[in-house]
């Protein structure tokens, strides 16, 4: 029986794509720029495992006999999202950016959300959800009124103080809200974003809730789930995917419980994918534009890797990449249009340092050999990085 497991480290990009300069992002390089932020990684495990053959890294050599496949994936959607990013590591690929609004809402989606949910709106317009919350969360707790925001992104989010609407309100907000942004203003998400605190010191809490778009399948998890094999996804992995071909779901709260869960899950499991999504690099750090405590993330995962390697059996494949970049070293507090890391190792095997220069889709590709999925057909890209 085979186990694979894919671990996205949100955000955690690795250098400008070559159309960065049409989003904005020329110079982006969120793994590279964070390693000279902070005089070089300190990033031992990572390293040993080949992460300085992704790209030049301060503080991070290459490792010529490295044990695992290193390399750099190519985004072909048009985006620079979650959702995005995640639908082509499982081959679907999004050729037409989703929609933004750079200047807010329509009345066509902001009046119908009013009259479904019975509330008002602030805000609605472009805004950082950490600034935005200060801005508004007095108002918004004296009159009750939804706070909606965009970001460069394709979602449309809804904060609300956990006080003021309770959240399986805001919840159910959100789900009207993605009933109402269809067709042309079908965007990739809308995001539930509760809050706590007083005027003046609001934090957001870990209670987001994300509610996509249904992926085009077949995909890769199509396949592998049709092979046989179940599918469990950890952190918001189920939300990304709208639940789609997703077996069991295992929701987090941090890091440190979605590294909690992937070991708990590698000790358990006798066969299947594990697919996870560690956020709080893209969610806490990324977007606020603090590379020192950007770096101190992946060190706590760095620290954990040791005990992941651990629970692997012999032969399981281990996936680590990313689905976009937020370099938090560039005045922009947006995500970035870049590379993917990919580094892929077999327990037990030694890929000598190998290279390997491909699609985010080859992600999933190489999931679906490693768990005896039939071949895809035409529409789903990608080529196998290892062979079982």
């Amino acid at each position: 029986m085979s186990r694979a497991c894919v671990i996205v480290l949100d955000a955690v990009g690795a250098g400008a794509l070559p159309d960065a300069s049409d989003y904005g992002d020329e110079g982006s390089d969120t793994l590279g720029n964070v390693a000279k932020a902070v005089g070089g990684l300190d990033l031992p495990n990572l390293e040993a495992l080949g992460l300085g053959n992704v790209e030049p890294l301060e503080g991070c050599p290459p490792q010529p006999g490295a044990p695992a496949v290193a390399g750099r994936l190519v985004e072909r959607s048009k985006g620079k999202d979650t959702t995005t990013g995640h639908w082509e590591l499982m081959g679907v690929v999004t050729p037409q950016a989703m929609p933004t609004y750079a200047h807010g809402f329509p009345h066509d989606v902001i009046d119908p959300f009013m009259h479904r949910t019975g509330r008002g709106v602030l805000g609605n317009k472009p805004a950082s959800g950490t600034e935005i919350i200060q801005e508004l969360g007095e108002e918004h707790q004296r009159t009750g009124k939804w706070i909606v925001y965009t970001s460069a992104d394709s979602v449309f989010q809804i904060a609300a103080h956990e006080d003021t609407i309770p959240l399986e309100e805001l919840y159910a907000g959100s789900r009207a809200a993605r009933e109402i942004l269809t067709g042309k203003h079908a965007v990739g998400r809308v995001i539930a974003r509760p809050f706590t605190g007083e005027p003046g010191n609001y934090e957001r809490t870990p209670n987001r809730h994300d509610f996509s778009l249904e992926p085009k399948r077949p995909n890769y998890l199509t396949l592998v789930r049709e092979a046989g094999n179940k599918v469990h996804g950890v952190g918001k992995i189920s939300d990304i995917f709208a639940g789609q071909d997703i077996d069991e779901s295992h929701p987090t709260k941090s890091n440190v419980e979605g590294i909690q869960q992937t070991e708990v899950l590698l000790q358990e499991l006798e066969a299947g994918l594990i697919f996870v999504n560690l956020v709080e690099t893209d969610m806490l750090w990324g977007h606020r534009n603090d590379p020192v405590n950007f770096h101190r993330c992946l060190q706590d995962f760095d620290r954990r890797l040791p005990d992941l390697l651990e629970a692997m059996r012999s032969g399981d494949l281990l996936i680590l990449t990313s689905d976009h970049g937020c370099d938090p070293t560039t005045p922009s507090t947006d995500h970035s249009r870049e590379y993917a890391l990919l580094l892929g190792y077999v327990a037990g095997k030694n890929a000598a340092g190998r290279i390997h220069e491909g699609g985010f889709a080859d992600v999933g590709a190489t999931v679906n050999r490693w768990l005896g999925g039939k071949a895809p057909g035409r529409g789903i890209p990608g080529e196998a990085i290892l062979e079982p």
